[in-house]
């Protein structure tokens, strides 16, 4: 059932399962809460409280938000740790893995571990060796670069085809089409756009910040890097000694969540016995 939570500036939908100890999921850009759809169900299975947010301006959640950076998401993030009666674990994906981060550092007393699945967290570079050497990176990053310039949600969704390589969730067609829709409804992909020009600067200075515990997952074929590894390693660098781990995701791209849920799962879970 769906919930909302006024916040200054908008208003934030989000929904809760499960009982036990709080694990809060916020998705990527161009996408909504049901990203987490078969992720949710296996973590409320092994015992915690989920919520799972659609963050500013995607899904049911609100648009006409003064700005929409990843300090601005972590900041919703802490609204609704605090709402749910924190601490929580917080799990990013993608553009909310950098908001992870900066919640982190910013309300530790909010955060008890965090988990980002391929996350955005550190300023990118473009690696012009990387796009002539990996087919996959030049062409997911073309269409990425694209949708957000053009704010087309058919480039976005050309942008999937790459970023969900091989395996596909079961209902990926019927979900694919139902995002393309939302995202098609007046505003929407004007805030992809905005996101999209977003640098994650805020939240690479944030991460040596981080004093609680973090995994970075990556999808091996993860197209958004030229070497996905690499990316996670780098992120996990800026962190305090001891702080970060790094799970890699065989075959999966940039959904690993969405793609191979069960192996996400058994690392967040194994992560948070540790």
């Amino acid at each position: 059932m769906t919930e909302f939570l006024n916040v200054d500036g908008g208003r934030l939908a989000y929904e809760v399962s499960g009982e036990g100890p709080l694990i809060v999921l916020a998705h990527g850009m161009g996408d909504g809460r049901g990203a987490f759809r078969h992720l949710a169900p296996l973590l409320v299975e092994a015992g915690h409280r989920v919520a799972a947010m659609d963050i500013r301006g995607h899904g049911e959640s609100s648009v006409g938000w003064p700005s929409y950076t990843r300090t601005d998401v972590a900041g919703d993030l802490a609204a609704l740790i605090r709402h749910l009666g924190g601490p929580a674990v917080v799990v990013g994906h993608s553009f909310s893995g950098g908001s992870a981060t900066i919640v982190a550092a910013r309300h530790p007393e909010l955060v008890s571990a965090v988990v980002e699945l391929g996350p955005f967290t550190r300023a990118q570079k473009i690696d012009l060796g990387g796009l002539l050497r990996n087919p996959r990176h030049r062409s997911g990053m073309t269409r990425l670069m694209g949708a957000a310039l053009f704010r087309s949600a058919g480039l976005w969704k050309s942008y999937l085809d790459v970023a969900y390589p091989g395996v596909k969730p079961a209902d990926h067609t019927e979900y694919v089409t139902a995002l393309q829709a939302d995202l098609r409804r007046p505003g929407r992909m004007a805030v992809v756009g905005k996101m999209g020009q977003s640098a994650p600067v805020d939240a690479g200075e944030c991460l040596a910040g981080v004093r609680c515990r973090a995994l970075v997952v990556m999808g091996r074929q993860d197209p958004d890097w030229p070497d996905p590894e690499a990316e996670a390693n780098g992120i996990v660098a800026g962190m305090a000694p001891g702080v970060g781990r790094v799970a890699m995701i065989e075959g999966a791209g940039h959904y690993p969540h969405a793609q191979y849920p069960a192996e996400v799962a058994h690392a967040v879970l194994g992560f948070l016995k540790d």
